[in-house]
């Protein structure tokens, strides 16, 4: 593996880090893109050596040079991540760039655009639980059009537009009216539009087989995350659906995933067995005990980090939870 290009790839993804960090601060909040930045606290323009993305914030301890008051961890965090994610789509790339060059630049391209987008939507999903549609819509016609322009593996490579196969052309809606269900019947409560929104472009990017892969491992890092915090802060009881859904998902996926179908009725089932037993008077008693969540409150977790984790781990690792399993 090439060092140099890693690295470059690396700072490359911090410089963009930063970038998008002005577009998180800014979004929705009336001011653009353009202008320079300034220090939140003493209005200070900040300078070249204010904004070396990581670098900064190390230097000088987090702070700001002039008042010392404190800079959100979220500058340094998001472009390491975006710095490590860009590195992640060189290093999966690498093995292209003698075979063919110019299907190795349009990977590039699409990955790190998608790359990008899907930190927007984390991010901000995470502090403002909503994802805009600017970033969803935008994550969902960038892998729609990718899909239809391939490049040539022959020895004049060129590229030409191709018509993909059903499976590929409708995973994003497949994928994406579960959520869209869910949502409609719930009234907005179980769960957001954005996640529906989300879906498309995981469908679209990375096919039926491996954007349902994706949407499991969402649900099964979600459910993860859920157990550890309810041991940890059993007060926080929004993310008790999160065990009770994910592990019926999970129980009833394991007798036959290979029909992407067995684990859509697994949500729908866990979703609606905790919804009736909230509406019986055994269960008011647990919801006011706390030991069960009211599913007619609307929910306040933001799901889209879950759902990205999936695809990242899809991605960057191949995984096919349809294809691996289904021979058990």
């Amino acid at each position: 593996m090439n060092i140099l290009f890693l690295i470059f790839f690396f700072i490359f993804g911090s410089i963009i880090g930063s970038f998008l960090n002005v577009v998180l601060f800014r979004y929705n909040t009336g001011r653009t893109v353009g202008g320079r930045s300034k220090c939140f606290s003493c209005k200070r323009t900040l300078g070249p050596i204010d904004l070396v993305p990581i670098f900064s914030f190390l230097a000088f301890r987090g702070k700001c040079r002039t008042c010392k008051s404190h800079i959100s961890f979220q500058y340094p965090a998001v472009e390491l991540i975006t710095g490590l994610l860009f590195a992640g789509v060189y290093a999966l790339n690498e093995p292209l760039i003698f075979l063919n060059t110019t299907l190795f630049m349009y990977n590039i391209a699409v990955a790190l655009v998608v790359m990008a987008l899907l930190v927007l939507i984390t991010v901000y999903d995470f502090k403002h639980k909503i994802i805009p549609d600017a970033f969803a819509y935008t994550f969902a016609v960038v892998s729609f059009v990718a899909m239809f322009i391939q490049v040539s593996t022959s020895e004049v490579q060129q590229f030409y537009v191709a018509i993909p196969e059903m499976s590929q052309l409708f995973a994003g809606v497949i994928l994406a009216f579960p959520f869209y269900f869910l949502w409609l019947v719930s009234r907005g409560q179980w769960m957001g539009l954005g996640d529906a929104k989300l879906a498309l472009g995981i469908g679209w990017f990375l096919g039926l087989a491996k954007g349902g892969t994706a949407i499991i491992y969402g649900f099964w890092i979600g459910a993860l995350l859920s157990v550890l915090i309810i041991i940890c802060r059993p007060e926080i009881s929004p993310f008790k659906r999160f065990p009770l859904v994910s592990l019926t998902t999970f129980a009833i996926s394991l007798y036959k995933i290979d029909t992407i179908g067995y684990y859509w009725i697994a949500i729908f089932v866990s979703f609606y067995a905790l919804y009736i037993l909230t509406k019986s008077s055994y269960g008011k008693k647990l919801i006011d005990k706390g030991i069960i969540p009211n599913l007619s409150a609307k929910s306040e977790i933001p799901f889209a980090p879950f759902l990205v984790a999936g695809l990242l781990i899809v991605y960057f690792f191949g995984y096919n939870t349809f294809s691996i399993l289904s021979i058990i």
